[in-house]
This record gives C-alpha cells, structure tokens and sequence, in this order.
C-alpha cells in the first residue's frame, strides 16, 4: 500500500509514518528530517500546490494521512485576515485538495482509507483559538460529506481528534496559552497528555480490513477531555 502522510517531519506525523506498514510517503517542510523516508516531498502548503498534486497522482496514493496543521493562540478580536487565510488553507483547504487528487486512483481501484487528523478543539470548541477550531470543525463536516460519496466504492474516511498531545506543537500551545501544564493536565480526566504512539494505533486499526465498516466517524482520543470534568 502506498500511504501519504503529511506533516511526517515530527510529532503525530512521524508516530504515524514510523508504526503503520506499508511504502510511505512523507510530506513535510523540513528536508532533513524527511530524510529518514526513502520517498518524501518538501512542501509549502502556501506555495506548492501543484507540486503536491502531481506528487499524488504520481505515485497512486491507496491511503491518505492528512496530518499537517498550524494553529494560532488568540482572542477572537485580535484575529487577523492573514491568520484567518492561513490557517484555513493549512487545515482545511490543503486536505480537501490532497483528498480530491487521490480519489480518482481510489475509486478505480474501489478501495482507499482516508484518516483526517482533526483535535478536540473542533468538538468541543477552544477559547482563543477560535480560527483553529472552526478549520477542524469543517474537517468533521468534510468527513461525513465525502464519506456519503465514496461508500460504495470501498473508501473510508474518519477523523481522529486529539486532545492534548506530547509533542513540540502541544507543548508550543501551552507556551502560549495562559495556563500552565500543570494547571491543563489537571483539567484532563485521566490527567496526562496523550501520546503520539496512541494516535498511530488508531490510525493503523482504522487503515485495516478489520475497520472496513468505520466511516464518516469522528473519534475522540483525548485521555477523556471530550467527556467533561
């Protein structure tokens, strides 16, 4: 299986990448940390559109990883035009377009997986990040949608929605956030963070046979976060 993963440079990308079977495929900014992949792409979501088309009709994508996000901290009076853009295209905008390179293959083929990485902050919604939750907000609404589209072409496609994870990007969000980890993690029902490893292991029940009834879903992986306190 020929399996794109985007954002594969670090965090939940490079979990993923590095503990599912099959030839990846990696999508990133940073070169030398893409350099651990036999085959990757070097890629500006703002810039390099078209290259990451081709780069996906090229090479008969079987599964989609649509893991590279960015997220902004900021009251909703001081979001700008440029973040609102941003943030968007990155989120939102960039998925829909790899998805919709990829379908065609998919749907010759009758058979595709499409995992969206979404976060708890499009469920439950997030004060001061209110660009950041409606971009993953629309990636449940776009997974429901196309999940419609493709059933009956063997294609599944589910979001996976973490809450605070243990990774550069988590750790940045608390940095500018106004809360400390402490304080967070004691707003967690199971009281930690979670783990790049756990999201690669839905990931990879969600890509198998074993999961071929599963789509349209969007699962909550949030050490509980979604339940209440």
């Amino acid at each position: 299986m020929n399996i794109l993963v985007t954002g594969a440079s670090k965090g939940i990308g490079e979990s993923i990448a590095n503990n599912i079977d099959g030839n990846i495929f990696a999508v990133g900014r940073c070169e030398e940390r893409l350099k651990q992949y036999q085959n990757y792409l070097v890629c500006d979501f703002e810039k390099d559109v078209e290259k990451l088309g081709e780069y996906i009709k090229s090479n008969k994508i079987d599964i989609i990883i649509n893991n590279a996000g960015e997220y902004i901290y900021k009251e909703a009076d001081s979001n700008t035009l440029e973040d609102i853009e941003r943030l968007t295209r990155v989120n939102l905008e960039i998925p829909m377009y790899i998805i919709s390179q990829a379908l065609p293959y998919m749907k010759e083929e009758k058979w595709g997986r499409i995992i969206n990485i979404g976060s708890i902050s499009g469920v439950m919604g997030e004060a001061g990040a209110s660009i950041y939750s409606a971009t993953k907000a629309g990636l449940i609404g776009m997974t429901k949608a196309i999940a419609l589209e493709v059933a009956q072409y063997n294609i599944t496609i589910n979001t996976i929605n973490p809450g605070w994870v243990e990774t550069d990007l988590g750790n940045s969000s608390v940095e500018n956030s106004e809360f400390s980890k402490e304080e967070i993690v004691d707003c967690i029902p199971q009281k930690r963070f979670v783990q790049p490893i756990e999201i690669a292991g839905m990931v990879k029940y969600l890509i198998s046979e074993e999961a071929k009834g599963v789509t349209g879903q969007s699962i909550n992986l949030c050490a509980g976060l979604s339940v209440g306190y």
